[in-house]
Formats: C-alpha cells, structure tokens, sequence
C-alpha cells in the first residue's frame, strides 16, 4: 500500500492531469463494484424471506451506506478491497442452508457478471477504435483477445494505463479509448474483488460459503474468534 502512494505521488507530479483522471476513473469503479456487490446480497436475502437489509436502507445505490473506509482505501492502492458488510438474519431464510450459500455467492456472482459485461462492452468499442489493419492482423494472428486482455495486450494494457499517446496512431476514434479504459478497469476492479472475496477466511465471502457448503455450519465461531482473525487477516 505504501509503495501505491509513492507511486500516486510520484505521478501527480509528473502528470498531475492524467493521475487525476486515474483517480476519477479509480473512484467510480469502486462505487460501482462495491455497491453492486452488497446490493446482491441484501437483493437475494430480501428473495430468500429476509428484509433485514431493506429495512435498513442498504438496497440503495447510495455510496454512503455500504463504503467501508480501511477497505475503499485498499482498493485505491491495492485493486482489492470491501465494503460493509450488509446486514442478514438467516434466521427469515425459507431454507436455511439453500440460501445462506446463494447470499454468499451473489455478490461474487454479481461482480463476476459486472466483469464479463464490461469486457464484453470493451470488445464491442474496440472494434469502432481501431484501424482495419490492427482489426485484421489481430483476426489473422488469430488472439482477438489482445484487444481486452489488458495482461497480454499491448494495446489493450495502454487503454488499460491511460498511455493514449502511445497508440493513438493505430486509432480511428481516439475518444472512444477513454470510454473503453472505464470498461477495462471496471472489468480488472471486478474481477479482483470476486476473487478476493472467494478467499475462505472470515470475514468474506469464501469462508461462509465453505462453511455451509462443505462443513455443514461445523465451522461457525463465536463473535470474538471472528474479530480476532479478522484483524489478523487485515494485517
């Protein structure tokens, strides 16, 4: 984390400009990612019999309610990160077990979803950025997934980086790469938090759904237990 911030720093002195439009484009994929997956979990609880996150006003898009600040942060300068957690009575669940497992899964399903369409958008504005020949020598070398798979793809990686300039030359519809860049980054911020949140310790996502999907409930702890692996874990 302290290396994101010397970094941060690092570039808003050399581009103060660019690293404030990172940091817008950061800022709104966090809201979107963080909301959308507490949301689903409060939805499908609500599905399953339990209003509790109803109730308490935590199915809204406002940020205000489910932005966690220690884990807003991390995922600023870390890419993964939390929210606050939505609040569930399992005890209104029609079926107990059923259902704890499918409000454990939904925010991670619900960003995996939020991931596959965002690349899915991506690859559709691709193909208004780029000249024919990138379009066709991509569709020869037979990898199309160069132009969103920001790990392999030149390309892709500097839409991805905000390094316009450096392929601006290949571009048709240079404006379109700001749009896409949102996508991508939408996509990869996505992505981390499903996998972050499928790491089985409490506590996320992956340690209630092993609990009820593998050990039956046999792994519950009590409160304190809970609060002291969770601070280890943070740590």
């Amino acid at each position: 984390m302290f290396s994101g911030i010397t970094n941060m720093l690092n570039n808003l002195t050399r581009d103060p400009g660019g690293t404030i439009l990172t940091l817008f484009y950061v800022a709104v994929c966090i809201l979107f990612s963080l909301i959308i997956h507490e949301c689903a979990h409060g939805y499908v609880a609500l599905k399953c019999g339990d209003p509790t996150a109803k109730w308490m006003g935590r199915l809204t898009l406002d940020p205000r309610k489910h932005l966690d600040p220690l884990g807003t942060i991390c995922m600023i300068f870390l890419r993964v990160g939390w929210a606050k957690p939505v609040p569930v009575n399992p005890r209104n669940f029609r079926n107990y077990r059923r259902d704890y497992i499918l409000v454990s899964l939904a925010g991670i399903a619900a960003n995996l979803l939020m991931c596959l369409l965002s690349l899915v958008i991506s690859a559709i504005l691709a193909k208004f950025i780029w000249e024919k020949d990138v379009l066709d020598y991509l569709a020869r070398s037979g990898d199309k997934s160069l132009l969103i798979n920001v790990y392999r793809g030149m390309i892709a990686n500097n839409v991805y980086s905000g390094n316009f300039a450096e392929i601006s030359a290949y571009a048709r519809t240079p404006w379109l790469m700001y749009v896409q860049r949102l996508f991508l980054m939408l996509a990869q911020m996505n992505l981390g938090l499903a996998v972050f949140n499928l790491i089985p310790v409490p506590p996320l996502d992956g340690y209630r759904f092993l609990d009820q999907f593998v050990f039956k409930g046999r792994l519950a702890m009590n409160p304190q237990t809970m609060m002291y692996i969770h601070i280890g874990f943070l740590i």
